[in-house]
This record gives C-alpha cells, sequence and structure tokens, in this order.
C-alpha cells in the first residue's frame, strides 16, 4: 500500500467546503460532515477510554468497535456506500446480552460515574447518541443505510452496560440518582 497521508494539509477546505471519499465538495456545516464527526469523536473518545485499565475481553470488544467506527464514517463519506450490516448490529447484541446477564438488575437509574473508566465510557455513550441523532438527521434528506443508525443504537446500549461492568470491575458501586436529592 503506497503513502495514503503524504501531505497533511491540502488547502482546499480554507473556503469551509470539505471532500467527501467520492470526490464530491460539500459545506463543512452540512448534515453529512454532521454525522462523519459524531461517529469522529465517538471514536475518539473510545480511544480515551481504552488508555483505561479495562478486562481483556472488554479490550476485544472496544477495539473492534473502533474499527467498525471508522468503517462507518468512510461508509458515511461515500454516499450511497454501505460498509455495516445487521451481523455487526448482532454482534453488538451478543456482546450486550453476555456481558449485562452477570450484572445485578436494576432497581434504580444510574448517573454517570463511579470509576474513572466508566465514566468516560458514560461520555462515550453520551457522543454515541448525538452520532445516532446525526445520522438520523442525515437520512431526513438523503438515503443512508439502515443499519447505521441501529448499529449507533445498540452501541449506546453496550456502552452503557460496559460502564457498569467497569464500575464492577473497579470495585465501584453504580452511581445511583436520587430524584429530587436537592429540594
Amino acid at each position: 500500500m503506497g503513502h495514503r497521508l503524504s501531505k497533511i494539509y491540502t488547502r482546499t477546505g480554507d473556503d469551509g467546503s470539505t471532500g467527501l471519499g467520492d470526490g464530491s465538495r460539500v459545506k463543512k456545516t452540512g448534515a453529512r460532515i454532521e454525522a462523519i464527526g459524531a461517529v469522529d469523536e465517538l471514536n475518539s473518545v473510545m480511544g480515551v477510554l481504552l488508555v483505561h485499565e479495562i478486562p481483556s475481553n472488554l479490550r476485544s470488544v472496544l477495539t473492534d468497535i473502533q474499527h467498525e467506527l471508522f468503517d462507518l464514517g468512510g461508509e458515511l463519506s461515500i454516499p450511497g456506500q454501505t460498509t455495516l450490516s445487521d451481523n455487526q448490529v448482532r454482534r453488538l447484541e451478543s456482546a450486550l446480552d453476555g456481558l449485562n446477564e452477570n450484572l445485578p438488575p436494576l432497581k434504580e437509574f444510574i448517573l454517570p460515574g463511579g470509576s474513572e473508566a466508566a465514566a468516560v465510557c458514560h461520555v462515550a455513550r453520551a457522543v454515541c447518541r448525538r452520532a445516532e441523532r446525526r445520522v438520523v438527521r442525515l437520512g431526513e434528506t438523503e438515503k443512508t443505510n439502515p443499519a447505521t443508525a441501529r448499529y449507533l443504537n445498540r452501541l449506546s446500549d453496550l456502552l452503557f452496560v460496559v460502564a457498569r461492568v467497569l464500575n464492577v470491575h473497579a470495585g465501584r458501586a453504580d452511581v445511583l440518582w436520587r430524584p429530587g436529592k436537592n429540594r
């Protein structure tokens, strides 16, 4: 494989436009770029999560997700491109079911927190929800891969459960929400 990024700056985006993978140029404020940016931000937060002490089985799952998020960004950068499928959605569901079955059932809502890794995982979950909203918004005006929104929806659920697992791993309890605490 040749050098893909031999020159980092091109100056072509100085006018407020950016190039898509198909060679077309669009405004940096467009719905497609907002979706790509949110997925990129999610992948970056996943990278921050992965610098923490994480059980190896979770590290493997989260690393695979990072690769899929990069694929997803590529998919979004080429209108009409499809890289994700319901196979990836089912894989997330399987991981979610396996991790959740060992957790105590929730009787209360929880707040983001507990261990540092769990707190970062909750940030990733919130960014994932934003990425999902951006992809859904893009789908309101352009054709998108339906599996993409399903993937992000399932991923946010998985990240919620992973945050709980990380708290268990760290010997920390989930932070329970106390409604009206300061009334």
